[in-house]
């Protein structure tokens, strides 16, 4: 379909208005007003609004913050300084009982003192409109669907159409998507970014890397009675409910107004197929030590989302010609420290400096040389490289990982002289169904824990119905040929919004994707284990709405 488009230009174009896309832009303004330049910036967001898809614990480590604005502790407007942490505390869980974890055997990069408990989603509409004060002109509702590359140059982004069918024919209100060019683009599309990973494939940035590894994260807003409520303390813990074998853990931070975020993390590099990460996180919730904090409270708004595990060894090479990768798109999130913003913020910061200067300059459209160095001399590439060891350490299971982290955070303090290798990537680690054991959830009961479904309609999520699918089937023959017949559809399991069902038509099994479920976690591109689904952006605005998550 021939379609005559719409253009823009600008000198930067930043894709995705999240921590990192957000700092290039500010820091790219703030240097264009120091200097006296006018160049022109416009982030395109996917989400309805701001913060819509941004999705995360928090705890904030203020580094790159203090980077970006020198008085943002005092400012009243600022969500972030309103709770600082104060109390913390590691556990490790049995079936009913929690042992504290002393502070001298927990790594220092773990503690979190001058921290703040944030709502991620609030402080980037705060950071966005900072922006807008600084002349960013941003446009939420718009998804960056693929990259324009001429001659091996990035030369900017098209957004998607508007108003396509199902069928892929143009409706009444059909809007063709806008050619956005940029001397420079910058993608900040977060964890799996649908760009960034054909980018990295595209200029080969992963060849001096390993693989991607990556988690799952689940996390519930909970707002409790106020003798439960106590701002500022957080506390993590390890085991139960999970096996020696499955990596995570959960988080439980106090907020202030009596509110609580609850969250687990796991691994994707699971190996049972029977494994449900949203189940293990509701039956996390019925342990004794958790269960009690969440009496005659009442949850507000649920929300999942995949994050980068693999730390230095598996981080692509930067940039390209044209371009720069930021942030979880490149996957530069401190596993120890369960923390990505700061890191994510500080690659934006880095890569606004590169393009101002480029473009003083008068240079565009080429490759910012000095980015990836840069990156990996800052104080956040350093974070990751004393960090490098931790997450390939638990391979080898919960007990001897934590022996390894032991040694290798404590004793070295992440300077030790080798660098463990990550395992088989993650849509290769499932065991054959025959080799695996089931496992029985126990029922939900609508007070503490709940099913999928209901869930889901505490993210807010919304599709329009009459649109392609977006979790496009590469060959419809394996979800039956490959994963029924030797994983009984893990897909089924691991993704959180209950996207995935077989259907059994006259005793055929058939795979149904309620893609209107969708909460754009991007579990299924990444688990699959044929990786034989591929997750793309639906109409812009469409989606969960994680504002205040």
């Amino acid at each position: 379909m021939n379609i005559k488009r719409e253009r823009m230009d600008y000198d930067l174009v930043i894709v995705g208005a999240g921590p990192s896309g957000l700092s290039a832009a500010i820091n790219f303004k703030k240097l264009c007003k120091k200097n006296n330049k006018e160049f022109s910036v416009c982030v395109v967001e996917k989400g309805s609004e701001v913060g819509a898809h941004i999705l995360s614990g928090a705890i904030l480590q203020p580094t790159a913050l203090d980077e970006l604005f020198e008085d943002w502790r005092n400012s009243e407007d600022c969500p972030a300084n309103k709770v600082p942490v104060k109390k913390e505390s590691l556990k490790y869980l049995t079936s009913n009982k929690s042992y504290s974890i002393p502070n001298i055997f927990i790594p220092s990069a773990m503690h979190n003192k001058g921290n703040f408990i944030i709502s991620l989603g609030s402080l980037c509409k705060w950071m966005a409109g900072e922006a807008e004060k600084l002349g960013v002109e941003i446009y939420p509702g718009f998804a960056a669907t693929e990259a324009i590359i001429d001659n091996n140059t990035l030369k900017g982004i098209v957004t998607g159409d508007l108003g396509i069918s199902k069928e892929g024919t143009p409706t009444e209100n059909h809007q063709p998507g806008i050619e956005i060019h940029g001397k420079f683009t910058l993608f900040a599309e977060g964890c799996r970014g649908n760009i960034g990973k054909n980018l990295i494939k595209k200029f080969d940035l992963g060849k001096n890397s390993q693989h991607q590894t990556y988690g799952i994260g689940l996390k519930e807003l909970w707002e409790v009675k106020e003798k439960n409520s106590n701002p500022g303390e957080i506390f993590h813990t390890i085991g139960w409910p999970l096996d020696n074998e499955t990596y995570g853990g959960s988080f439980l931070y106090h907020l202030n107004k009596n509110l609580i975020s609850v969250g687990f993390v796991i691994g994707l590099d699971y190996k049972n197929p029977y494994l449900s990460p949203y189940e293990e996180f509701q039956r996390f919730k019925t342990h004794p030590k958790v269960k009690e904090i969440f009496e005659g409270g009442r949850r507000i708004s649920y929300g999942a989302r995949a994050l980068n595990e693999g730390g230095l060894q598996s981080l692509p090479y930067l940039s390209f010609p044209g371009g720069a990768l930021l942030g979880c798109d490149a996957g530069t999130l401190n596993t120890p420290k369960i923390k990505g913003t700061h890191t994510a913020m500080k690659s934006g910061i880095i890569a606004g400096d590169e393009v101002f200067e480029n473009l003083s300059k008068d240079s565009s459209n080429v490759e910012l040389l000095n980015f990836n160095t840069k990156f990996l001399e800052s104080w956040a590439g350093k974070e990751l490289k004393e960090a490098r060891n931790v997450r390939p350490s638990f391979k080898y299971g919960l007990k001897i990982g934590m022996l390894l982290t032991g040694i290798d955070q404590i004793i070295f303090r992440g300077k030790a002289p080798w660098t463990i290798k990550h395992a088989e990537p993650d849509h290769e680690s499932l065991k054959n169904k025959n080799e695996s054991k089931k496992i029985n959830y126990p029922k939900h009961d609508g007070i503490l824990t709940f099913d999928r479904l209901t869930n889901v309609s505490f993210s807010s999520t919304y599709h329009e119905e009459n649109q392609p699918c977006h979790l496009k089937i590469i060959d419809k023959n394996l979800p039956i040929s490959n994963n029924y017949e030797l994983y009984d559809s893990p897909e089924q399991r691991y993704c959180p919004a209950g996207v995935y069902e077989i259907h059994n038509e006259n005793n055929i099994p058939k795979l149904q994707i309620n893609s209107q479920n969708c909460i754009h976690c991007k579990t299924c591109d990444i688990k699959d284990p044929k990786q034989n689904i591929m997750w793309v952006a639906p109409e812009g605005g469409g989606g969960p709405n994680y504002t205040n998550m």
